[in-house]
């Protein structure tokens, strides 16, 4: 399927022929819980606006307000960035999901913050087959990252140490839930050793976060309060698309 999985580079417009990436719109709200899949800097208006309890606003790339879809070609890269925000202090998530011209979602893409403190989030995405394909940003709250921040403070300095670490073990059993069976057993453990009261808190907290637990919890993470942006078109054409006009120029 079509969606590349690294994340983008800064810059907030994309390469949609030569078409400047701004407009505004207003969305609807989506409050609805999503199954688990498989800020404030802004330098136009609006677009392609979500309000629920995370809202997903100026989503780019973006032509005429939506109205007329962004270009690429097969196999070109291009960057989807949106503002993602929420109130509080809890951690926010967002990724994209490409839909091939037949409305099959692909694999989804995580976004990265792109400069820490703006809410601006983006990612890298590249379709593989031309026709018309959409593109939507999900944003949604991640407890498994609000437990690790708060873990990672809370327990060195023995603050409710107990209470952190179960929190944490009914956490990592539902992320688990979510996890497909040959890689389960991994977040699964870590439950359990955040569980095991007869080894040092230090000892069980580290078992939880070792990389092998986090990449796996990256790639089907918990997801909770998801909001969708509105879906937006992409015409994905020929690579030929890219110099074949040439040769009006030059018959």
């Amino acid at each position: 399927m079509p969606a590349t999985h690294h994340s983008s580079a800064p810059p907030t417009t994309s390469r949609t022929a030569g078409k400047k990436t701004s407009g505004n719109t207003s969305g609807k709200p989506v409050e609805d819980v999503l199954e688990p899949a498989s800020p404030r800097e802004h330098s136009g208006p609006a677009v392609a606006t979500a309000v629920g309890r995370i809202p997903v606003l100026d989503v780019r790339p973006v032509v005429q307000h939506g109205r007329r879809p962004a270009k690429s070609v097969v196999g070109e890269e291009f960057e989807v960035s949106a503002t993602v925000f929420r109130e509080g202090h809890d951690a926010v998530a967002a990724n994209v999901v490409l839909r091939d011209p037949g409305g099959r979602p692909g694999p989804w893409t995580p976004m990265r913050e792109l400069a820490p403190g703006t809410d601006r989030w983006g990612a890298t995405v590249a379709a593989d087959r031309p026709g018309p394909w959409t593109y939507t940003v999900e944003a949604w709250s991640d407890p498994v990252g609000t437990w690790r921040h708060h873990a990672r403070i809370k327990i060195p300095a023995g603050i409710d140490t107990e209470l952190v670490l179960a929190e944490g073990a009914r956490l990592f059993e539902r992320a688990a839930e979510g996890v497909p069976e040959r890689q389960r057993a991994v977040v699964v453990a870590a439950a359990a050793a955040l569980r095991d009261e007869e080894r040092p808190a230090a000892w069980r907290l580290a078992a939880a976060l070792s990389p092998e637990v986090e990449a796996v919890l990256a790639a089907y993470p918990l997801r909770e309060l998801v909001t969708a942006s509105d879906a937006m078109p992409l015409l994905v054409e020929r690579e030929r698309a890219l110099f074949g006009s040439w040769y009006e120029f030059f018959p």
